[in-house]
């Protein structure tokens, strides 16, 4: 038990290392290459949001534990809406804009209720997968259509060229690559060491214990932006990685290893992603509209206390 715990405490350290550097290496050797900075910046954002999940589950699934690869993604949608979020309100009042309502907000809805329609027969086929990849490249063309100063705007995602040669950030890029595969086999081994021990599910260790881990990206950046003042990253990147956390994790399970899933998963815990989104969406349309245009820092409160209730029920085994 004890190894186990240090191979998933291990894997999850290196794991949120490794994806940072690679993905801000790799994104390094496209500038040198003089790839467009549309191109990179959409690799970037998307690969940004959801690295860490996209290796994980693709592992889990290889290794014959879809049960870690679903409940990554499901676990880890909750703890970016009730706990990172709700962490992040804790510093600051999060101003919500115009553009969030008029394309994030509703495209996570979507891709919500059509993950749902999808689960709701307990299975997660092949054709599901491609039914998500499909709504993957919707969800791109209406991201991307439309939007002024497109490149300005991705150009702006990139991180800045330090002037070393292509050569040693293509290194650093493999090498990162390398060890955030090795860190996802090490998590995914102890993660059902650790199930295995406990006598519960790897679903369960996947909806709580991997999926806070491989939101510690997503709970470093949304605070960092808020300190930073930029309010706005914050809760986009909650949003944005939401959607490519079902339109491009969940469908690896389904292509690796399709099959039966959890019955709970597609009750319980699908309906506590679902009830989130919705909750989430409807403070942004409400405070938009107020004076300040602003979601109150009070709101922290009931979203901890959400997550808190949830892992409870997870922990007991225990339906809503």
């Amino acid at each position: 038990m004890l190894l186990f715990s240090a191979a998933l405490i291990a894997g999850l350290v290196l794991l949120v290392i490794s994806s940072d550097k690679f993905i801000e290496h790799a994104a390094l050797v496209a500038e040198k290459l003089e790839v467009s900075p549309i191109v990179i910046g959409v690799i970037l954002v998307g690969l940004g949001t959801s690295a860490p999940e996209m290796v994980v589950s693709a592992i889990a699934s290889f290794d014959h534990a879809p049960g870690i690869a679903i409940g990554n993604v499901l676990g880890s949608n909750i703890a970016n809406i009730a706990l990172v979020f709700g962490a992040t309100l804790l510093f600051s009042a999060v101003p919500v804009t115009k553009d969030l309502m008029r394309k994030e907000v509703p495209l996570v809805l979507i891709i919500t209720l059509v993950t749902g329609w999808l689960l709701h027969d307990g299975t997660l086929s092949f054709s599901d997968g491609i039914v998500l990849v499909c709504m993957f490249i919707i969800m791109m063309i209406v991201m991307l259509k439309g939007s002024k100063n497109l490149e300005e705007q991705l150009s702006s995602e990139l991180p800045e060229d330090d002037g070393s040669p292509v050569g040693k950030s293509l290194c650093i890029s493999l090498v990162s690559l390398v060890i955030l595969i090795g860190s996802s086999k090490l998590l995914v081994w102890g993660a059902i060491g650790i199930a295995s021990a406990l006598g519960v599910s790897d679903m369960v260790i996947g909806l709580t214990i991997v999926a806070v881990g491989t939101s510690l990206p997503e709970l470093a950046a949304s605070i960092s932006s808020v300190r930073k003042g930029h309010h706005d990253i914050a809760i986009g990147n909650i949003l944005g990685s939401n959607m490519f956390n079902l339109a491009t994790v969940l469908p690896l399970p389904a292509l690796i290893a399709p099959g039966v899933i959890d019955q709970t998963t597609s009750g319980r815990d699908f309906y506590w992603v679902l009830g989130l989104t919705v909750a989430l969406s409807l403070l942004i349309y409400g405070f938009a509209k107020t004076k300040n245009q602003s979601i109150p820092r009070w709101i922290a409160i009931p979203l901890l206390v959400s997550y808190a209730v949830y892992i409870f029920f997870v922990s007991t085994g225990d339906s809503v």
